[in-house]
């Protein structure tokens, strides 16, 4: 039977209802308008953003708590740049993405025409694969690939550039089959090694990390590490991988980590490691382990053979995915005793210790240990958390009980501006979930404008905006080593409860600690996204230390 003769626009949107896609996030631009054309007829659910960065962030979410790739379309070369943050992102949290960019006709290329640009050079390095379509015949062939590519292995974004001229040709060809994730599995083997190495451990450790994870592999690790009594503990800014209140949990390895929790690593003789890569954060700046033999003995569990001993050469090393990995471990008995059951119920107290945000004082009249403590009796298990980079991201990190899976949306690569928009996509295609973004003032405002988005789609998210006036991290990292000597780290503010009521939304102010709770009650009960915006004491930049004291302690060590 011949193949019904089709736009390239037709075509492509028609892969990607093959491919199960029902929300995209677009800018849209002139150079795509034949793909937005086939949009308007499709069973997709279209987000319109405003900025480009802002729109591949929110597929990026989508990617991260799905699992399936996250649909992004930007015009080319302004629009392609600006959502380069978004494709760095996905490269480095390991997320399923795919990036369309619209591309100059074919026979406009190397004059430089209007925004022109090289697609394959400029965005090789940043993606897991970039190409660009020359026919539109091909659309089923390289979508299809791209879904591929996307999931498999370590996840990734891919970039696909759209040529206007091979948008709008005519050509008959059939459609490709569904994608499916390629999986890896653990052998019986190296199941039995591991039972092995676990009955002759004495003091073990499970890092969980990566993606490739799901609700049932998360609810079989559990199960697991209840069977060996194992102490757990996430990587940074993967902490919904492991309920914070189960027994075993010992914490996450972040910015700011618990002492405790790095010294009992240290002094683990076992460690699994699963999904994740253990790279410069969650490593303490490559610390926590030698390079390339570890101390430990390692078991390293990652979905993609290249990252296994690419930085650190395992004792054991399995090629899995997390989720076919946690469906293995009932092969996996424990011993008839458990010599480190009392290690791992001090572990989980020294959590819980380091965790509980009563006692914590900072200067100021708003107090977030406070603050933190209402939220944990506030808010449901449930809330997607939400945050960018800062220091404002600690009292999330730090304080808040991740409990389900699904549930964080935070960049391991550290990006400023993630937590608005991720937030106004988590609630677009999970509306029924409570979604609260923590921002910092110079972090909310590099994609500020994506309230506007929520806005327009009636999407009550709620932005507890920490203000102290300068760009903080940055800031502290000043007073450590150039003490005094502050340069280009300082801001002024708009009012932003202002700009929430501008936009259409709830604002507030909140400046001292008794106003924050009826402000929370009020936002929610507005049923519009939200922003209170509260003054915090400069000084107090970190839980446990000011300003004042970190720019004191550094000027002693230089005298």
């Amino acid at each position: 039977m011949k193949a019904p003769s089709r736009t390239g626009g037709q075509i492509l949107v028609d892969q990607l209802l093959v491919h199960g896609v029902d929300h995209i996030f677009c800018v849209p631009g002139e150079s795509y308008l034949a793909a937005l054309d086939a949009l308007h007829d499709a069973d997709i659910n279209v987000t319109v953003c405003r900025q480009e960065g802002g729109a591949a962030m929110m597929a990026e979410a989508y990617g991260k708590l799905t699992g399936r790739p996250g649909i992004c379309f930007v015009t080319r070369g302004p629009g392609a740049t600006n959502a380069s943050p978004g494709i760095h992102i996905a490269k480095q949290d390991s997320t399923p993405m795919i990036l369309f960019v619209g591309q100059i006709e074919r026979g406009m290329r190397e004059r430089e025409a209007f925004q022109e640009l090289d697609y394959r050079a400029a965005f090789g390095p940043l993606a897991k694969w970039a190409t660009e379509v020359d026919d539109p015949a091909r659309f089923p062939e390289i979508v299809s690939r791209a879904f591929h590519v996307a999931t498999s292995g370590r996840p990734g974004p891919v970039v696909i550039a759209l040529p206007e001229d091979v948008l709008t040709e005519v050509t008959g060809v059939a459609d490709a089959p569904p994608y499916q994730v390629i999986e890896t599995h653990p052998s019986l083997g190296q199941m039995a090694e591991l039972q092995k190495l676990l009955h002759g451990a004495r003091n073990p450790v499970v890092l969980l990390g990566g993606s490739r994870w799901s609700e049932t592999a998360v609810q079989r690790f559990m199960r697991f590490a209840e069977r060996f009594d194992l102490p757990v503990a996430c990587s940074f800014r993967r902490q919904m991988l492991f309920p914070a209140d189960h027994p075993s949990y010992i914490g996450d390895l972040g910015l700011g980590v618990n002492p405790k929790l790095v010294a009992r690593i240290k002094e683990a003789d076992l460690i699994l490691m699963v999904g994740g890569r253990l790279s410069e954060i969650p490593s303490q700046s490559y610390t926590l382990l030698d390079i390339p033999s570890p101390r430990q003995k390692l078991v390293h569990v990652h979905p993609d053979p290249s990252e296994l001993g690419r930085v650190y050469a395992p004792h054991l090393a399995v090629n899995a995915s997390p989720i076919a990995f946690s469906a293995a471990l009932e092969s996996v008995h424990p011993p008839a005793t458990l010599p480190w059951s009392e290690g791992t119920k001090a572990s989980h107290e020294s959590y819980l210790a380091w965790s509980d945000p009563k006692g914590i004082r900072h200067p100021g009249p708003l107090q977030m240990g406070e603050v933190m403590a209402h939220l944990r009796e506030t808010l449901p298990a449930e809330t997607i958390f939400c945050n960018g980079a800062g220091n404002f991201a600690t009292w999330v990190h730090r304080f808040w009980p991740f409990r389900k899976y699904g549930t964080q949306l935070a960049p391991t690569s550290g990006s400023m501006g993630y937590g608005l928009p991720v937030a106004v996509g988590a609630k677009r295609f999970r509306p029924e979930s409570p979604v609260v973004v923590f921002a910092g003032d110079g972090d909310f405002l590099m994609n500020g404008q994506e309230f506007a988005t929520a806005v327009q789609y009636d999407l009550p998210i709620l932005v507890i905006l920490l203000d102290n006036g300068m760009y903080g991290t940055i800031r502290m990292h000043q007073e450590r080593e150039y003490p005094g000597r502050v340069s280009a780290t300082m801001l002024k503010n708009p009012d932003f409860a202002a700009y929430a009521k501008a936009f259409g939304g709830h604002g507030e102010r909140v400046e001292r600690t008794e106003d924050f709770a009826p402000a929370l009650e009020r936002a929610l009960a507005s049923g519009k996204p939200a922003i209170l915006h509260c003054l915090m004491d400069p000084e107090a930049i970190t839980p446990s230390m000011s300003l004042s004291a970190i720019r004191e302690k550094a000027l002693a060590s230089q005298s």
